[in-house]
């Protein structure tokens, strides 16, 4: 199963239902990682050397940051960019089955757009 980072600002009722539904997911919140207030690419590294696919909902500026990563040939294990109003069950049944069904380093250097339909 995938290990996940939720970044800052993800939506903390999709993290609680992630683990009432899985409560063995591997998640954590950046802020109990203690990384509350780091910008992007300090995020994208910590994942990185944690091989945690991060959660966002910022596709403005942590996608840009993910595939600069990429582009610079580091490592970046992937970001879902879940929409911001998709409604939370949807979100995730989306991550669960990402989560469950995924190959090890399926998404690396990859970014997952959630809740397009």
């Amino acid at each position: 199963m995938l290990r996940l980072a939720a970044d800052e600002g993800f939506n903390n009722g999709i993290v609680r239902g992630l683990l009432l539904r899985r409560p063995d997911l591997d998640i954590l919140r950046v802020q109990d990682a203690g990384l509350s207030g780091a910008d992007d690419p300090t995020l994208l590294e910590w994942a990185a050397n944690q091989e945690r696919i991060l959660l966002t909902h910022d596709a403005s500026t942590m996608t840009r940051h993910a595939y600069d990563r990429v582009r610079a040939a580091k490592a970046m294990p992937g970001v879902f960019e879940v929409r911001q109003n998709i409604p939370i069950r949807q979100a995730i049944e989306e991550i669960l089955v990402l989560a469950e069904l995924s190959l090890d380093r399926e998404w690396e250097g990859q970014v997952r757009y959630l809740g397009l339909l």
